[in-house]
């Protein structure tokens, strides 16, 4: 599992901005990449990153973001997300982010992420449930 996980280890990936990751309410003429979009997509990039890395009865969750988004993307604009890994604290790893738009930076963020047992966390789910 995270014996593998290494600070520098990093994965890139590219994100069409399409309408769906867009804000809406300023009108089609300033449709931008929303936030909140950005840091799910942030997410996705480094839980891919460590799914390359764990085995299948694992997956992780996120447990901290502190996001500085610096520039607008436009729709229809490729975003390159970079995580490269920082910190790797047992099951508890750190990375630092950085998305480009081809013309402008436009975040950096640190991400920390918590490698979790699946199934454990369908039971601890399911127990909270049960107190409803």
């Amino acid at each position: 599992m995270t014996n593998a996980l290494q600070p520098g280890m990093s994965k890139t990936v590219d994100y069409e901005i399409d309408a769906d990751r867009c804000i809406g309410f300023m009108g089609d003429d300033a449709r931008v990449y929303a936030t909140p979009f950005l840091i799910y997509d942030i997410e996705m990039t480094c839980r891919d990153l460590l799914l390359e890395h764990t085995d299948e009865s694992q997956d992780s969750v996120g447990t901290h973001v502190s996001i500085d988004q610096t520039a607008p993307t436009l729709q229809g604009m490729t975003v390159k997300i970079t995580a490269t890994i920082t910190e790797v604290d047992g099951r508890s790893v750190t990375f630092e982010v950085q998305a480009h738009d081809g013309i402008d930076d436009i975040a950096r963020c640190t991400h920390k992420r918590f490698i979790v047992d699946i199934e454990k966390i369908k039971q601890s789910l399911a127990a909270k449930a049960a107190k409803l």
